[in-house]
């Protein structure tokens, strides 16, 4: 089966989509089928890896992003499209690719949208008027797929709002090898912190959705309690340089984005607890890896995070010091592997599995064949978050 991928917002400094992105790929390609990405560049590319192959197509800037693109030229993707012939089109957007939808079916070709954000949350900020505008492009979006497919039930609470009767849902999963508590390293964490002093690590984009500056104010918090301990900002966005404001004069340490996946275990294994305060996280990838890595999560109890840590951290509305606290009260062993049996309920087989039975895919399914779901599927859970 040739299943053909579109995605806006990638580039090689991305993190939890890009993940996403490949581990899917790279997944599908062992299951036997063909997995074709498009994703948006500065400049046009086509190779091919692990992940199968990698079309890029040039796309301008998103002002105000950091330098996220997206895939506007639509007689020229859909040139691209009728050429790759897919069996399966699956799009991680819901901005400038919603046509995409209805392309596929013109031509009879199943269609899935990945909800990978939520439009309910980015567009709260406007109150009212916001939460209308989400309810109507939701409203297209789920009429332009035959599937909607949301990771967390969360993540589908906005189309469920809606009505939208065509959701399913498979949770994502997290590289139980590579992130490992095997990986903590001594000497990183004498880089960073005394062996007496509390290790924080915030691992994301220093964008406005992802609510860094709770991190920050974390810290300062902790510390006015007389709590010893440090901060490691690990990522970039357009907020660093006000983030770096803010803690100056703090216990901060922000190094640059880290590119080196098996680096971002070491630090995530070596910390004594990881902060995720962003409030709209449709799944949270950075937060599974460090539960992965064995070390706790203090998450916002606004976003879909607290489904996926479970009891292997805390969930707080805005207090995420005293969730630091409650969570440092623990044995230390005791926590960690709590943080580690949480993750192994997550798997990239089990999402893969999951994703290709939306797709009606199974391994060993060849290009062409017309097994599984068409058109007007209802609503189902493919697999829950445990």
């Amino acid at each position: 089966m040739r299943i053909v991928r579109l995605a806006n917002f990638v580039m090689p400094r991305s993190g939890g989509l890009r993940t996403a992105l490949r581990a899917l790929g790279e997944g599908y390609v062992a299951a036997g089928h063909e997995s074709i990405l498009i994703v948006p560049g500065d400049r046009h590319s086509d190779v091919s890896d692990a992940q199968g192959r990698v079309i890029t197509l040039p796309g301008p800037v998103v002002p105000g992003t950091g330098g996220y693109r997206v895939l506007i030229h639509r007689r020229r993707l859909a040139r691209l499209l009728d050429r790759l012939q897919p069996d399966r089109l699956e799009v991680s957007d819901r901005f400038t690719l919603r046509w995409t939808g209805r392309w596929a079916r013109d031509r009879g070709i199943p269609a899935v949208m990945v909800s990978h954000e939520s439009l309910a949350g980015l567009l709260s900020f406007a109150g009212p008027a916001g939460a209308a505008c989400a309810d109507l492009l939701n409203a297209r979006s789920h009429r332009a797929y035959d599937q909607v497919l949301c990771t967390t039930a969360w993540a589908a609470a906005e189309f469920d709002r809606i009505g939208a009767g065509n959701l399913v849902r498979v949770p994502l999963g997290v590289d139980l090898d590579l992130f490992h508590p095997s990986r903590a390293s001594a000497a990183l964490r004498a880089r960073y912190a005394t062996p007496d002093q509390v290790l924080l690590v915030h691992c994301g984009r220093l964008s406005t959705e992802k609510r860094p500056e709770r991190s920050v104010e974390a810290l300062v918090a902790l510390r006015a309690k007389g709590v010893d301990a440090v901060l490691v900002v690990a990522g970039d966005g357009p907020l660093r340089p006000r983030l770096q404001e803010q803690a100056a004069g703090h216990a901060v340490h922000f190094t640059e984005f880290v590119a080196d996946r098996t680096a971002v275990a070491a630090l995530l294994a070596t910390a004594d607890v990881v902060l995720a305060p962003g409030p709209i996280e449709t799944f949270g990838l950075a937060a599974l890896e460090a539960l992965a890595c064995g070390t706790p999560v203090v998450v916002s109890a606004e976003s879909a995070l607290p489904e996926v840590v479970g009891d292997a951290g805390a969930a707080v509305h805005s207090d995420f010091a005293d969730g630091v606290q409650r969570v440092l009260a623990l044995p230390s062993d005791e926590r960690r592997r709590a943080a580690r049996d949480r993750a192994t309920r997550f798997s990239w087989p089990a999402a893969v599995a999951g994703f290709l039975t939306v797709h009606g895919a199974t391994a060993g399914t060849v290009h062409g064949a017309t097994a599984g779901a068409g058109h007007g599927a209802t609503a189902s859970v493919v697999a829950g978050v445990p």
